[in-house]
This record gives structure tokens, C-alpha cells and sequence, in this order.
């Protein structure tokens, strides 16, 4: 059974930066994207940034180009969002997830109309003054 664990998060200033950690098991292909998402209560999750397990492509949303940058490392699985220059509105729940067989713009932009999609438990980020 494909599992996430997802790990970082916390609070920070205006400015400053947190690394998000994603680790995937138990995925029987390596054709999967993997990314993060966020939500802040009363609006839709939105994909932030997503990335190939196959290849190096990767998807970031406007409100992060610049400031963002995914990565993964294949031997351990894992898969990290670098959060530079973090603003307030950046405040929310971010979630890890997985699915197979995704296009990575897909996953982060269609996630809600595909298969299974494999999530984590979700974690908080706070940036204020």
C-alpha cells in the first residue's frame, strides 16, 4: 500500500524559509508525480509545486515561482519543498501527495479529478511577525 509520511513545517517570520520533507513507500511503479498542496480554511487546496518520480519535471504555481524549489532524492525516496522568502499569505496546511501515472501539471492542477491520489496527514506553516 502506498503510504506518505510528510515532515517540516512550523513558524516563521516574513521573509524567512522552511524545508518540507515528503518520504514515499510502497509504490509498486515508479511512474508517479508527487507533490505539495496547500489549503487555509474556507478556500479550495491548491497545488503548489509538483514533481516527476521518471524524469526532472516540475510544476510550480505563480504565487511561488521564484521563491519555491522542489526537489527529490530518488535513494531515499524522498521529496522536499524549499520555502524561501516565505510571506503571510503563505500561511496554511501543506500536504504531500502522490499519484500514478500523472503528468506533473496534472497532479497539481487537476488533483481533485484523478484516481487514487495517495496524501499525507498534512502539516502546519505559519508565517507571521
Amino acid at each position: 500500500q502506498a503510504h506518505i509520511v510528510q515532515s517540516g513545517g512550523g513558524s516563521v517570520q516574513p521573509g524567512g524559509s522552511l524545508r518540507l520533507s515528503c518520504a514515499a513507500s510502497g509504490f509498486t511503479s515508479d511512474n508517479y508525480a508527487i507533490g505539495w498542496f496547500r489549503q487555509v480554511p474556507g478556500k479550495e487546496r491548491e497545488g503548489v509545486s509538483c514533481i516527476s518520480n521518471i524524469d526532472v519535471s516540475t510544476y510550480y504555481a505563480d504565487s511561488v515561482e521564484g521563491r519555491f524549489t522542489i526537489s527529490k532524492d530518488n535513494a531515499q525516496s524522498t521529496v522536499y519543498l524549499q520555502m524561501n522568502n516565505l510571506e503571510p499569505d503563505d500561511t496554511a496546511v501543506y500536504y504531500c501527495a502522490a499519484a500514478y501515472d500523472t503528468a506533473v501539471e496534472a497532479m497539481c492542477t487537476m488533483y481533485s479529478v484523478l484516481g487514487m491520489v495517495y496524501w499525507g496527514k498534512g502539516t502546519l506553516v505559519t508565517v507571521s511577525s
